[in-house]
Formats: C-alpha cells, structure tokens, sequence
C-alpha cells in the first residue's frame, strides 16, 4: 500500500518522507502482508459523504478476494472522545456484535510519512492497542482521511491520575506497580521485537481498562524505527516526557527515549503530577537539571557528541528519596532513579525494568486486585519476546506458578 502522511496525533510533529532509509521497515515487518486498502469497501448511510459525523453508520465489507469470505461490519458513530491538529477520534458501536470499537480518523498529507498504519499492521500484544480495520474517506473539499478501526478501551492513565488528584488521594500502590510493568512489557515488545520506537509515550497515550487494569499503549503517529547512523528529527515527544537528548537536539537517538518517557510517568503515578513541567524547552531542560543536577561534559556527550555549549550554572543534584514522600518504597525510588539518567546507555532498558524488585509483588501467586479481583495477565509471553533472553533472567521474568501462561518455557527460552 502506498504510504501517505500523517501528523502526530497528539503534538502535531511532522517528520518530512523522503525516498531515503530512514523509511526503511524492520526484516519483522518488510516480511509480513500489508493488507490492500483495496480489500475494504466501505458504504455510509445516513452520512454526509465522508461518513464520520457522529450518528453515521458506517458498513465496511471486508475480504472477497482470493476466494476468501467477505465480512460486513456496520459502525455507527457515537461520540467524540479524542481530538487534535490530527483529526478526530470517534467512539462507535458494531451493530453486529454491540462491540465498542474506536475510530481514529487521520488527515493525510502527501508531503509526510504514514508510518502509523504500516507500524499498527504488524502489532500484536496485550499492552498494544490492537487495529480491527482500516478505510480511506474523502471530504467534500477532496481532504483524504485514513480511518483506524481500533479495539476500544475505555480510559486513559491521564485520566485516572486526575481521578485520584480531584479526590486528593495518591494512586493505590498495586495499580502503580500493575501500570508500570505493563508499559515496559508493551516498550520492550516494541523495540525488542518490531525495532520500533513509539516517540510520544505519556499518560495520555496509554489506555487502561479501569474494570480489569490491563494497559495498552496507543498512538503510533510519532512511532518509527530508529536505524542507526541515520538522523532523525529530535523536535518530537510531549514536553513533560522529553528525553534530555532530544531538548540537546541529537538526531540518532535510540529508543532508550521511549525509557525516559515511561520513567517520567512512572514518577507522575507516584507523584500525582508530572515531575519535569517545564514551560519551553529550554525551561524543560532547568527542570530536569533542578532534580539530576548539572549534567556533567561526559553526560552531554552521550546525550548529543555534538553539542558543544557547555555554559551551565553548577547544580547539585537533588537526592531522589526528597522528591517523594518519606513512606515511598525504596523499590520505586531506585526504578525511579534506573530509568530517568543522563546517558541514554544506562538507562535500563525496558525488559531489564521488568525484573527489578519493584515488580516483585506482582509475580506473587496471591497477589489480587483490591477489589479480590486477580490480576490481569501479565506472564502470558510469546516466544519473540524473550527471543534470546538467558535462562538466569527468564527465572527472574517469570515466577514459577506462571510458568503455564508463558507458551515457550523449554530449551527454546535460553537461546
């Protein structure tokens, strides 16, 4: 399918298409079928043409070809739950089943990369949200949208941390623990395993079920695989979670800024507001160094080796045990202090984060939701997502009654 462009959803970053590299896909994807556009057909009753007016229905047939059944699936459109310089994000309901589905609809512009959809194509995971469908529509000032058919879950971690600072209460330990691992499973998948880097993970970009407490991280538009020695725009990522290597303007990063990202929610969760509010980029930066202290000239140059200002006020940092309250597991302050460093190589990486004693309450058998509820799946692992991983750390990853949730646990696991 050929790609077009798309804007980020959430900031309105846009990343030039070019012919060159940098729009090369993974082997994971270049191997797999991109479905056609041409196998959806797509129908709007009681529209106005473009068929994402909310009250629309929308029938979309799908398949046909290659003696393959065809499908028909009819949405109607019920409400707005997302917006931006993007477009629009419907809720809509499938007349056929009642499922709730959601429907992202994208502006296309032919002078940008759609990585969106090729990325969404091939993800597969519980912590990813999961693409149903996709079809084309055109306005009647001949705009071309491309419409994500997406599973439906029904809020974000944005919200919840509001929840819990309109009742002036601190997020539930569990839940910090239970979201947390879940965004580094679904990290880990995405740079493990489809050698992508999301770009823009923050709290609005991460859905939660509020009933069963399962994550799912969504959003592709920034996402793009990173290949090393070839540049990438480092005006991208929300502010509060910007990596200090982008706002020192390197250009071949790695996704160790997905890592810094997360270590910025995770401190939010804990906190209840965002630990780095900087106002502008620069202000961004004078947060950061407000708690990590002034970087030192070895910090820099891992972040960006060709920064060469140097002028910075002598800071010392800020112990990380003070920033939060005196009852805070030191658990959470070390994985706090493990994910938010200056140089991107000692970070830990988004699978180690998934050993570290902070997680330790979620692989105990009789851990439950505070309701009594278990919790949701956690361990259920395929085998390309502890590709290669070594037998010592698999025993660490998985917890012994776990063991039949997690397919591959044999002589495969430790290769």
């Amino acid at each position: 399918m050929t790609s077009v462009g798309l804007v980020n959803p959430s900031s309105g970053f846009q990343e030039t298409s070019t012919s060159g590299g940098n729009d090369r896909l993974p082997e994971e994807m270049t191997e797999m079928n991109i479905r056609d556009d041409k196998e959806v057909e797509v129908v709007v009753v009681n529209g106005n043409g473009n068929g994402m007016d909310t009250g629309n229905i929308i029938v979309i047939a799908v398949g046909g070809r290659n003696g393959q059944p065809k499908q028909t699936f009819s949405y109607m459109t019920e409400r707005v739950v997302g917006q931006g310089s993007f477009g629009v994000v419907f809720q809509a309901k499938c007349l056929e089943t009642g499922e709730r589905i959601a429907i992202k609809k994208v502006l296309q512009d032919a002078r940008y990369k759609n990585r969106e959809l090729q990325t969404m194509q091939v993800l597969d995971h519980p912590n990813v949200v999961c693409l149903k469908h996709y079809f084309c529509s055109t306005t009647e000032k001949e705009e071309q949208y491309l419409n994500l058919v997406l599973e439906y879950v029904p809020e974000t971690v944005h919200r919840v941390i509001k929840h819990y600072n309109k009742m002036n209460q601190r997020m539930p330990l569990i839940y910090v623990k239970l979201y947390m691992y879940q965004i580094c499973r679904g990290l880990a998948y995405l740079h493990n395993c489809i050698g992508v880097c999301h770009r823009d993970i923050k709290p609005q970009n991460i859905l939660v079920n509020p009933h069963t407490h399962q994550l799912k991280l969504c959003d592709f538009g920034s996402a793009k695989v990173l290949v090393k020695g070839e540049p990438n725009i480092s005006y991208i990522c929300s502010r509060y979670y910007r990596a200090p290597e982008l706002i020192f303007g390197a250009t071949e990063y790695t996704t160790a800024i997905d890592v810094w990202s997360a270590g910025c929610v995770f401190a939010e969760l804990l906190l209840g507001q965002p630990v780095f509010p900087g106002d502008s980029g620069v202000d961004q930066l004078v947060e950061i160094i407000k708690v990590l202290g002034t970087p030192t000239r070895e910090e820099i140059k891992r972040m960006n080796p060709n920064y060469t200002e140097f002028k910075f006020p002598h800071i010392k940092a800020h112990p990380w045990h003070k920033i939060f309250n005196k009852r805070m597991p030191s658990e959470a302050v070390d994985l706090v202090s493990r994910l938010l460093q200056y140089s991107p190589n000692l970070r830990l990486t988004a699978l180690e984060a998934l050993v570290h004693p902070f997680f330790h309450e979620l692989r105990d058998s009789n851990t439950r939701l505070p309701n009594g509820r278990p919790l949701p799946p956690l361990f259920n692992f395929k085998s390309r997502e502890l590709k290669g991983v070594q037998t010592e750390f698999l025993l660490k990853l998985i917890p012994h009654h776990a063991k039949k949730q997690c397919a591959l646990l044999g002589p495969s696991a430790s290769s």
